[in-house]
């Protein structure tokens, strides 16, 4: 089986408990994403192959600008569907002759990946990455997907079929879909492994249980650079919160360049969702799939902070289901920030809405029963 992913982390992650579960039923299994990402997932442990070109996806300091979710719906056509489909497609190719898949799972937005599987006749899954749903429209994405599509000799797609073409599994859970945007009835979905550490916080009370609270915030692996002052504002406001502070700043910050810190706030590079999630009681983010999901997955309400992407999209559909509470990061004050996270910590009701996800996502099929889905996708081409 042949991973394959476009983006950043982000696009990488939901792969991953899939390729593990699909390594311990014994399959033979490898990664291919654009080159910068190569050396994450051989941290990983497993092997990689680049295709494409790294334009755009190395994080760059930027200033931060106020959300514009229509454009970035727009962008999603000539970025992922043309000239990032069009480099990956061309690498790819030569890459699946070669190494010969008997199936390729790739991320939604790789459609590159698609392209050089259908050419070739490789069966392939798709693995949702925008999970609130409306992120990817095909009116926008459609028309440059074709014309890639077209250069491979492949016939036009405008309904955006292909991704569901042969099997869809998410991480998401079905509450956190926006009901306008279902997916493909026979999509399957999957859990990704969580820790159980954290089952003893669900059923006492916070208030009363003396333990100092945790807070994490983090802006992932590329926002964190296009935020402007954002995470000096949230750190001033952090400041004043009872409770332990672990913020993530990135692999690209110094996090000795934020100054000298109170003895409760601790600033790091970068510390593994899975590590630091179960001892958390709240998650401040840009609302990226990746951390909204972690949070919800341990049952933790969220403070978010759209920046750019699909964020605005996720913040809304926390938001609509009770699980946090979205500020503007343009606007933010530092004590908008602290009064938000306090009542957030103290206030039931969020924390309780995300318990209830918490115990939905709990319920979801493990990924090897996932694996034995593609296995059936990849026996039914042969």
């Amino acid at each position: 089986m042949l991973f394959a992913f476009a983006g950043g982390r982000g696009h990488l992650e939901p792969l991953v408990p899939l390729a593990r579960a699909a390594e311990a039923a014994g399959h033979a299994v490898a990664f291919a994403g654009r080159p910068w990402m190569a050396s994450q997932v051989e941290a990983l442990g497993f092997a990689s192959f680049a295709a494409g070109s790294d334009a755009g996806l190395v994080p760059a300091a930027r200033p931060l600008v106020a959300a514009d979710v229509e454009a970035e719906m727009r962008a999603v056509g000539p970025g992922f569907g043309r000239r990032i489909a069009r480099a990956r497609a061309k690498d790819l190719l030569p890459l699946c002759e070669t190494w010969r898949p008997d199936l390729v799972v790739c991320e939604e937005l790789d459609y590159g990946a698609m392209i050089a599987a259908e050419r070739l006749a490789i069966p392939h899954a798709t693995v949702v990455v925008c999970g609130a749903g409306g992120f990817v429209r095909p009116a926008y994405v459609a028309p440059c997907v074709d014309e890639v599509r077209a250069a491979h000799g492949l016939p036009p797609d405008p309904e955006l079929a292909a991704p569901g073409r042969h099997r869809v599994l998410t991480p998401f859970p079905a509450s956190y879909r926006d009901p306008a945007f279902p997916l493909p009835d026979d999509a399957q979905a999957f859990r990704t492994f969580a820790s159980t550490a954290d089952a003893e916080r669900d059923t006492r009370s916070d208030a009363t249980s003396g333990r100092t609270r945790c807070v994490y915030f983090t802006l992932g692996t590329v926002f964190h650079v296009e935020s402007g002052d954002l995470m000096e504002r949230v750190l001033e406001g952090l400041r004043d919160v009872p409770a332990q502070i672990v913020v993530c700043v990135g692999r690209e910050r110094d996090p000795s360049a934020f100054g000298p810190q109170p003895a409760h706030v601790r600033i790091e590079r970068f510390v593994p969702q899975a590590q630091l999630l179960p001892h958390c009681d709240a998650v401040i983010s840009h609302g990226g799939s990746g951390s909204v999901l972690g949070a919800l997955t341990h049952g933790l309400p969220l403070v978010l902070l759209p920046i750019g992407a699909d964020q605005p999209l996720n913040a809304a559909r926390c938001e609509a289901i009770g699980v946090g509470r979205v500020l503007d990061p343009l606007t933010l004050t530092p004590e908008h920030l602290r009064e938000t996270v306090i009542r957030v910590l103290e206030d039931p009701v969020h924390r309780n809405a995300a318990r209830q996800v918490k115990s939905e996502i709990a319920a979801m099929p493990d990924p090897d029963r996932a694996v034995t889905s593609l296995e059936r996708v990849a026996s039914a081409a042969r």
